[in-house]
């Protein structure tokens, strides 16, 4: 047994604290791991309940924001009607007839010509003129040769009468009597024969001056002054009374769809239209094209659009559609039909103004419509314009087309079909 001095309790005083310090650790490194895990617990549950209150706050407020309109829209929808049937062709303008002028003097040389290309003639309007000296003097040969003709005439009558007088008498034989009489028959022929060639030298004079054969246009002069022209040699060429046709090209199978009378609309490569009317169709059918032609009378432009008139000349290539009659369609604005990828949709408008892509399928088109051939029902609601904006499920603000904003001098404006919405 250790004696119990002074210095040892010194030594085992710290030693106790120690221990004790040592002991008491374990429980209180415990114990604040445990209050921090629960607090840590508590805390979460906390959060979750105040974000499941808010949740729930916000889902029964009544003022709750709805979605913010993507566009301000107007809304159309289809409509029932009946539209044309057309069938489009193509073909080449053509003068409906030609007239060929041509000399009819020969050995004659080319005084004037009044007439050029594009000019428009009226029938007899005189259109070239050729030197008339040498058949003006070839009817004063022929009226000189008359005159002599007549003379000889009367003389010759006049022994016929004396013969006839005395005939039988025995004063003249009877072969004297029928020279008589036959001198006076041939005189009476030679007078009719200087009547011809009077005449022939007179219509000579006439063919002096060159006459339009019919109103028209002239298209062609290869006349030059000073030529001198052989019988038959053309002169000019004209369209006979300006008219002009429409030659179409038209598949075997439509041919015969197209009858005489049949309305055209044809238009010219510079945009103007002018309307027609089918004459008559071809009976055959070209061999190797498999295509047969319709000839359509191009019809006079009203009064004062003469500019229109011109717009068509003959070799022109042109287009055109024949109005075959109408059927039932369902049309909507064209605006209102949106082209992706080749397909054509329309942006449906439900009840919660959400909008929904339809594909549809597009037809005939006339003016600002277009046919719906499938795709759609008559009381569907479609976004007018803007459609090309929106997006499938997009929310949309409708607004009534007649609607109208003041402006600043008092009149007032229709509101803009689609605009992007503030955002």
């Amino acid at each position: 047994m250790t004696p119990h001095t002074p210095h040892n309790n010194a030594r085992s005083i710290p030693l106790a604290f120690t221990q004790l310090a040592r002991m008491k650790q374990l429980p209180i490194k415990n114990l604040t791991l445990g209050l921090m895990t629960s607090g840590v617990v508590l805390a979460a549950g906390l959060l979750t309940s105040h974000f499941n209150t808010v949740n729930a706050a916000d889902a029964v407020k009544p003022g709750a924001a709805a979605p913010k309109p993507a566009l301000t829209v107007t809304l159309t929808q289809g409509r029932s009607g009946s539209l044309p049937i057309k069938l489009a062709a193509n073909g080449s303008v053509a003068a409906w007839q030609e007239a060929s002028v041509g000399a009819e003097a020969s050995g004659l040389r080319v005084q004037e010509l009044r007439a050029s290309v594009g000019d428009a003639v009226q029938r007899g309007q005189v259109l070239a003129t050729f030197a008339p000296e040498s058949v003006q003097a070839d009817v004063a040969l022929a009226r000189a040769a008359l005159a002599e003709a007549n003379a000889n005439a009367f003389e010759a009558s006049a022994n016929a009468d004396r013969a006839r007088a005395v005939q039988g008498s025995g004063a003249l034989s009877a072969q004297q009597v029928n020279q008589y009489l036959t001198q006076e028959l041939t005189a009476k022929a030679r007078v009719e024969s200087a009547k011809a060639q009077l005449d022939s030298q007179l219509l000579r004079l006439k063919h002096t001056q060159v006459l339009a054969p019919d109103a028209g246009v002239i298209t062609l002069r290869s006349a030059t002054v000073g030529a001198v022209l052989g019988v038959g040699t053309e002169m000019f060429r004209l369209i006979r009374q300006g008219r002009l046709e429409w030659r179409a090209e038209v598949t075997a199978n439509e041919l015969g769809r197209i009858n005489p009378g049949t309305a055209v609309l044809i238009t010219a490569p510079g945009g103007a239209q002018l309307k027609g009317r089918v004459r008559v169709v071809s009976p055959t059918v070209d061999a190797q094209t498999r295509n047969g032609l319709v000839y359509v009378d191009l019809l006079a432009p009203p009064a004062g659009a003469k500019a229109l008139a011109g717009a068509f000349k003959p070799g022109m290539f042109a287009r055109g559609e024949f109005e075959l009659g109408q059927s039932a369609a369902l049309t909507v604005l064209q605006s209102a039909v949106l082209v992706r990828d080749g397909f054509s949709y329309v942006m449906r408008v439900g009840a919660d103004n959400k909008v929904s892509q339809l594909k549809v399928q597009s037809g005939r088109t006339l003016g600002d419509q277009v046919e719906i051939l499938s795709g759609l029902k008559p009381e569907d609601r479609l976004v007018a314009s803007g459609a090309s904006f929106l997006s499938e499920g997009d929310v949309v603000r409708v607004v009534d087309a007649a609607a109208v904003v003041p402006k600043q001098n008092g009149t007032v404006a229709p509101v803009l079909p689609a605009q992007a919405a503030n955002k």
